[in-house]
């Protein structure tokens, strides 16, 4: 299900209980953060702070902060589900064998083709522009933490365009207000923005940049999401909404942006400018340290007549965006099994805030398939900054990690089972010696083989006898159980 836009897909979780206003005035330094944080902990509901002070906006946190609201926000009951399309459409062959099969193929094409994006000449997020002098004081811009350098925009979807192909590029990365007409751009060295920004500062040109904030959450969550090189993120938000974003012609810059989104900024980026970003108290629980990155300026402003402000408040999880990263993980894994079909499940515990952490279930085939699947993923896209990979047989469920640690506790021998490699890692990693590069680990929890050095008959897991299981079933109530 396609929401037109985030106000509708606000009115849902109301209709669902998945939403409490607050009408008593609150202060989007530090105030707001706190608020969100205890209903974070507490699994709680998404919050519309309708009385914000020093702007008329209201803001909106928490939106996806369950595994209902984000499977709402998805328009599916369980994010499996659009695993399942995913898988579905991934089966497409890239070169049909005969006639049969382009037959075949041509009706999920087409759907596919249905998704794309629209270009319209009028959106709702241009009902109001403002060019001359443009501020961004009229946004309730949020300071999250006492730690942070300023305020911060947490949940902007910045749309780039690579100044060789051409190819447009949607990401998410946080923008520290400077002041009225300034922002930093939070561009880490592998993400495709930061990459759009070399290729023109490389030419010494002026990079236009477009900032969407709240739309259709759909289309906020295909920004953060780890797509392969080249997929659209505005095509992607398609084929999850069911239907093509549509999408208008900037007023100050040469790109398109969401017709229905709540605000719009719009600017540019200089070659060679630089100013200091940060701190900001980040997902991982514990402040990212200051350092330079490009700054955004802001040439124009647009919204909605009446916008709602999103943000997301991020810290010691779980917070909201565990529940997006959970998506990711779910959705993502008919694509990494088409990769490596013998995973079969992958678990990115909260705890490891997604980077950190990966715990994969295999079917083992030969000798040292474990290392096997360890190194494969640390060569796949954003699986590269993972530090610790954990892989168990298929018989485990790595969704219950008392499961998973006693299979770690028990099963392996640190010489021989554990792995350590240098590689990237995330710019956010705090631990590692270096900025971006470190060392990372992988444990290899399966039961071991003779050919794998293990001479010893390997035990087998304590198991009851099916027939005195079912016996039991029978005559648990007889037992005076319910």
């Amino acid at each position: 299900m396609a929401y037109k836009n985030l106000q509708e897909f606000i009115q849902k979780l109301e209709q669902a209980g998945e939403l409490v206003r607050i009408s008593t005035e609150v202060d989007p330094e530090l105030e707001i953060t706190e608020i969100t944080d205890r209903i974070s902990k507490q699994h709680g509901p998404a919050l519309l702070f309708e009385k914000v002070k020093g702007s008329t906006m209201p803001v909106l946190t928490n939106a996806f902060g369950s595994y209902r609201r984000m499977a709402m926000s998805l328009g599916v009951n369980q994010l499996d589900d659009v695993a399942a399309d995913l898988a579905n459409l991934l089966t497409i062959p890239e070169v049909p064998a005969g006639i049969l099969d382009k037959l075949k193929a041509l009706p999920r094409f087409a759907e596919l083709a249905s998704f794309a994006p629209k270009k319209v000449r009028r959106g709702a997020c241009q009902e109001v522009v403002i060019k001359d002098n443009p501020s961004l004081d009229i946004l309730p811009v949020l300071k999250c933490w006492p730690g942070d350098g300023g305020r911060f925009i947490t949940l902007p979807m910045v749309f780039t365009r690579d100044p060789v192909t051409g190819t447009r590029n949607v990401g998410m990365y946080r923008m520290q207000v400077y002041d009225s007409r300034t922002t930093g751009m939070h561009w880490h060295l592998q993400k495709d923005g930061a990459e759009h920004y070399r290729s023109a500062e490389s030419k010494g040109q002026r990079m236009e940049v477009a900032v969407a904030l709240g739309d259709d959450p759909a289309l906020t969550y295909a920004a953060t999401a780890p797509l392969p090189k080249g997929i659209d993120e505005v095509l992607f938000a398609g084929f999850l909404r069911k239907s093509p974003v549509e999408l208008v012609k900037g007023v100050t810059v040469d790109l398109d942006v969401p017709a229905n989104a709540e605000i719009i900024l719009e600017g540019y980026v200089e070659p060679g400018e630089r100013r200091l970003e940060g701190p900001f108290g980040d997902h991982t629980g514990y402040y990212s340290l200051a350092d330079y990155y490009p700054v955004f300026h802001v040439t124009c402003i647009t919204h909605r007549q009446n916008p709602v402000y999103p943000a997301t408040i991020v810290g010691k999880p779980p917070m909201e965006d565990c529940y997006m990263g959970k998506a990711t993980e779910r959705i993502f894994l008919p694509l990494l099994k088409m990769q490596l079909p013998e995973i079969v499940d992958i678990n990115l515990p909260l705890e490891g805030v997604f980077h950190n952490c990966a715990i994969v279930s295999i079917r083992k085939s030969y000798p040292g398939h474990a290392k096997k699947v360890m190194h494969a993923l640390w060569g796949m896209g954003q699986m590269m900054f993972t530090k610790l990979i954990i892989v168990v047989d298929h018989t485990v469920d790595v969704q219950n990690l008392s499961e998973v640690m006693w299979k770690v506790f028990n099963n392996i021998d640190a010489r021989r089972d554990v792995v350590m490699v240098d590689g990237p890692l995330d710019a956010l990693d705090h631990a590692s010696p270096l900025p971006h590069l470190g060392t990372k680990m992988g444990v290899d929890a399966t039961k071991k083989w003779k050919e794998e050095g293990h001479p010893r008959e390997w035990p087998d897991d304590i198991v009851m006898s099916p027939e005195i299981k079912a016996l039991v079933d029978r005559k648990w109530r007889a037992y005076g159980f319910k």
